[in-house]
């Protein structure tokens, strides 16, 4: 079956036999089925045929309705084609190209027809070829092409019937555009606009000048649309954005602005402002205002994507950082010069010179079952000891070996989050939304994740990091708990609320990636909630402190990934902020023989922290 011609036959025998015993109904469903495996299959339209003359033309025996299969629309098409009714016919071609563009429905011979173009109407070809323009990537990739190319010669075939009609015109340039003719595109947009001067010919005509790389005609064209249609807001965008695409920000500022003036909550404007102003500054206000905005308006006039862009790759705020310790990074060596070796058969000794975090130890161990742990010295203050007391303790020592103190998570704990946990997320609100799967798991199935995380799935992602990298698995782990978590009793007033103080108990608990994970998600509450960015922010401010006091003593090695964390709080004081940038910057510079700053940067970044509070 996955031959898609043997499928194709084997349908069409079927139908063969349905026709022979009259049966059309069964006949019309097999041979729909059949043209949804091999669409220009010359022996499946001869059976359409045979159908269409048994049947007064057929097309009743492939009606549309509410939940059409896509099969029987192509054959509803071929057939109004063939009775003379080539419009009604290329309109649910294209439909189900927009549906499916991966499939060749048009590669049939009445498509590419040049008398086509003279049997449609002009308004017919343009409103055609729009519509499909509107399903399609601009540009599509090279390798998607082929199906798609049948409609470009339908352009050329209505433009030559038609040479004189603005609108076809522009949308035959709209899709040459998409398909890479871009000089083709350039002249059909360019006798568009001649033929008949619009607002939309010029839209269309400086496009194809942005993809023929000639700047000062598309801004141009799009300045002329303007003034054709000064309320068209989404014009304004569309200049920013060309004019931001090629490093001129200020400029293209001046544009949202302009938009913004007339309509401040025009959903294109908003969103381009926000990520031309973080682009310009990295100031992450413009981002919380940005995810804001999308949450106040929900019904935007289309989908956009300029929050993801600005959060992509960026540590916290679209991807989990790797972890930095020490014994961390002597695992993926071993497992680098290991290749797919039975990792059973690594035995040896590592020597650390210190604690560090339960989590990477644990991991460590659990992945590489022969190798010993020797911890030379405890230094303080004593990582195995939480940071504030009274908090719950989710670890227990034995001497310097982590042992959890919850029992393991229930199945349904760990089927959920094999199926969530992943490094990276288009945003923190889409993070806080995905999580919400994990709302029906009892706190202790949460807490229990956290320090007995499941094996990765088999999935390309889960076998690529058991293989280079098991710990960033963990932290996958841990991170989408701790979101699970806020999503526990949200009826309760956040202050007083479970989730908060379960969080605050795992912030403030052991030095451990479990303190960035739970911290994490209470910044997250933050991106989601303006109402609890005071508390967050002081939070995140108190947490760096700590870590700059125990830095002063002995190495920290969640430092450095927990300063980039604090920098994602909504609503975090400017000098806290310039400390987590510091640290950040005294973490890759440290004292000479050393891995850590010096004490006397160590000491400045407190004292000014101290002052910021």
């Amino acid at each position: 079956m996955d031959d898609p011609r043997l499928s194709a036959e084997g349908e069409l025998a079927l139908a063969r036999l349905a026709l022979a015993e009259g049966d059309l109904s069964h006949a019309a469903g097999h041979l729909a089925v059949a043209l949804t495996h091999a669409p220009t299959m010359p022996e499946v339209h001869e059976v359409l045929a045979q159908i269409a003359v048994r049947d007064q033309g057929g097309i009743d025996l492939f009606p549309l309705d509410r939940h059409a299969f896509i099969g029987a629309v192509v054959a509803r098409a071929h057939l109004l084609a063939a009775a003379g009714r080539p419009a009604e016919g290329l309109e649910l071609l294209a439909a189900a190209t927009a549906h499916a563009p991966e499939a060749d429905w048009a590669g049939v011979p009445w498509v590419v027809a040049p008398d086509l173009g003279l049997r449609i109407t002009p308004d017919v070809a343009a409103r055609v070829l729009m519509g499909l323009c509107a399903a399609l990537p601009d540009p599509v990739p090279a390798a998607n092409r082929p199906p798609l190319t049948p409609y470009l010669a339908l352009a050329r075939h209505a433009v030559t019937a038609h040479p004189m009609h603005g609108l076809l015109l522009g949308a035959a340039s709209a899709l040459a555009r998409r398909l890479g003719e871009v000089d083709l595109a350039l002249d059909w947009a360019q006798r568009g606009v001649e033929a008949a001067p619009s607002k939309l010919g010029e839209v269309w005509l400086g496009y194809a000048y942005r993809s023929a790389d000639q700047l000062e005609e598309a801004l141009a064209a799009l300045e002329r649309a303007v003034e054709h249609d000064p309320d068209d807001l989404s014009v304004y965008a569309d200049i920013a954005g060309t004019l931001a695409d090629h490093g001129r920000l200020d400029a293209a500022l001046t544009w949202t602005d302009r938009a913004l003036e007339r309509d401040p909550t025009f959903d294109c404007a908003v969103h381009t402002a926000h990520r031309l102003r973080y682009r310009r500054d990295g100031e992450l206000h413009h981002l919380v205002g940005l995810a804001d905005f999308q949450r106040e308006h929900p019904d935007d006039s289309h989908e956009h994507s300029d929050l993801a862009e600005c959060c992509q790759g960026q540590p916290w705020l679209g991807q989990l950082p790797t972890a930095g310790e020490a014994v961390v990074d002597a695992l993926r060596r071993v497992l680098a010069a290991g290749g797919t070796g039975d990792r059973a058969d690594v035995v040896g000794e590592l020597r650390l010179s210190g604690l560090e975090a339960p989590s990477a130890l644990r991991t460590v161990a659990a992945t590489l079952p022969g190798l010993t742990l020797v911890v030379a010295a405890i230094a303080e203050p004593d990582l195995r000891r939480p940071r504030r007391p009274g908090v719950r303790d989710l670890w227990r020592w034995v001497d310097t070996t982590p042992e959890p103190v919850p029992a393991s998570p229930s199945d349904e704990a760990v089927r959920q989050i094999r199926q969530l946990a992943h490094p990276a997320w288009p945003h923190p609100p889409a993070a806080y939304d995905a999580a919400v799967r994990l709302a029906t798991l009892t706190v202790d199935d949460l807490l229990a994740l956290l320090v007995h995380p499941p094996e990765p799935p088999d999935t390309p992602l889960g076998r690529a990091l058991t293989e280079h990298d098991p710990t960033l698995w963990v932290r996958c782990v841990q991170v989408w708990a701790c979101l699970g978590l806020l999503h526990h009793r949200t009826d309760e007033p956040w202050p007083d609320s479970a989730r908060r103080a379960v969080l605050l108990d795992l912030v403030w608990g052991v030095e451990d990636w479990i303190t960035e994970a739970a911290l994490f998600a209470l910044v997250t509450a933050a991106w989601v909630d303006p109402s609890v960015r005071p508390d967050v922010a002081r939070v995140a401010a108190e947490r760096l402190a700590d870590v700059i006091t125990v830095a002063r003593r002995r190495p920290v090695s969640i430092a450095d990934s927990l300063a980039r964390l604090v920098l994602t709080a909504p609503g975090l004081d400017p000098g806290v902020a310039a400390t987590a940038r510091d640290l950040i910057t005294a973490q890759s510079t440290p004292a000479a023989g050393t891995s850590t700053p010096t004490p006397g940067v160590l000491r400045r970044l407190l004292r000014r922290l101290t002052f910021w509070r």
